[in-house]
């Protein structure tokens, strides 16, 4: 696979910390699912400030960042069984990838890490 596009993001978790008090940001930003699992965790500010980074790294990885009708909430960060994040996209941010790349199919990496003051995520776009 050829790669199409790549995006990195690097958040500080104060800035998260303080966003997150406010439910209109984890509103505007997060998907229900994420919102849902985020219940279930118990150092939130890693937890969002991981995914907002995604969300960052991804529109980066794209090439428009949060524009052309692309917007927080059309992707979502989930984990599987065995822990490794991968990206949920609803069809608006695939349409936009597939117009973007003219390709009919792709796969998307990502890796994401914390510290205590920052969080950050990579992400590629592969054709």
């Amino acid at each position: 696979m050829k790669i199409a596009g790549i995006g990195v993001d690097i958040v500080n978790n104060k800035r998260i910390e303080k966003s997150i008090k406010n439910n209109d940001f984890i509103n505007r930003v997060f998907s229900k699912e994420e919102i849902s699992y985020s219940k279930k965790i118990k150092n939130k500010t890693s937890y969002f400030a991981k995914r907002f980074a995604a969300k960052e790294s991804l529109s980066k990885a794209i090439g428009t960042g949060f524009r052309k009708g692309l917007n927080f909430k059309d992707i979502s960060v989930a984990n599987d069984k065995k822990g490794k994040p991968y990206y949920k996209l609803n069809d608006n941010v695939k349409k936009l990838i597939y117009s973007n790349f003219k390709v009919k199919k792709i796969k998307i990496s990502l890796s994401l890490a914390d510290e205590k003051k920052y969080s950050i995520a990579f992400s590629m776009i592969h054709k």
